[in-house]
């Protein structure tokens, strides 16, 4: 466990949290907290579609994890298992045990895309629930939620420090209470700016040593900070 482990003893000035759950669940978290604080989320299913990352194969060969993920990166859709739901429970206790979900890996070099099929407790159509996205993608998540309604493809969010980008064209909704919710992502530029503006020194860092999403979300200057 590396909370047991005496970082001061050996030097440590500050210890990075960089086990990977981070990566995926910024990502995920953004936009559904927005939707289950405004409408409630009775339950909820996550399909991660995700580039090639560093631990795939190159070409076939074993895997630690799975067969399917020895197999080669660039000519296969991978289905793979994913952390990111439980992990969500973790950040947004009250969806612990509501979500799970699962992955694809593709052959593209960068950017992912979350695809959260849920049931609502409030009776709201899919406009209304973009346009409570929108608003808190231009107020209190302004810089960590991005809003597009463009008709954008993956390579469009190469770079983009946001940690979650709803695509209001890409989702749908059935009915009054059961949508499918997009949202994008570079997979590694965005944490990388999240755990950038939260070492030492920087004045959300000094306020809150939560968890980087929790200092985020409930955290005032950590919101300011990213504005």
């Amino acid at each position: 466990d590396p909370a047991e482990i005496p970082w001061g003893k050996f030097g440590a000035e500050f210890v990075v949290e960089s086990s990977g759950i981070f990566t995926t669940v910024s990502k995920a978290s953004a936009h559904m907290k927005v939707v289950h604080e405004e409408f409630g989320i009775i339950e909820g299913l996550m399909t991660t579609v995700h580039a090639t990352t560093a631990t795939q194969k190159t070409v076939d060969g074993p895997s630690m994890k799975d067969w399917r993920g020895g197999r080669g990166a660039g000519q296969n859709i991978i289905p793979s298992s994913t952390g990111a739901a439980k992990a969500v429970g973790k950040v947004l206790p009250e969806l612990n045990g509501k979500l799970t979900g699962m992955a694809f890996r593709v052959p593209t070099p960068n950017v992912s895309v979350v695809d959260l099929t849920c049931r609502l407790q409030k009776s709201a159509s899919y406009e209304t629930v973009k346009a409570a996205i929108k608003r808190a993608s231009q107020g209190p998540l302004k810089g960590i939620l991005g809003y597009t309604d463009e008709d954008v493809v993956s390579s469009d969010f190469v770079g983009d420090p946001r940690s979650s980008i709803f695509d209001a064209k890409a989702g749908i909704g059935l009915g009054n209470s059961f949508m499918k919710l997009v949202s994008w992502y570079d997979n590694e530029w965005g944490y990388r700016y999240v755990f950038i503006s939260l070492t030492p020194g920087q004045p959300p860092f000094q306020q809150c040593r939560r968890s980087p999403l929790k200092c985020i979300f409930e955290n005032s200057s950590c919101l300011n900070y990213f504005s």
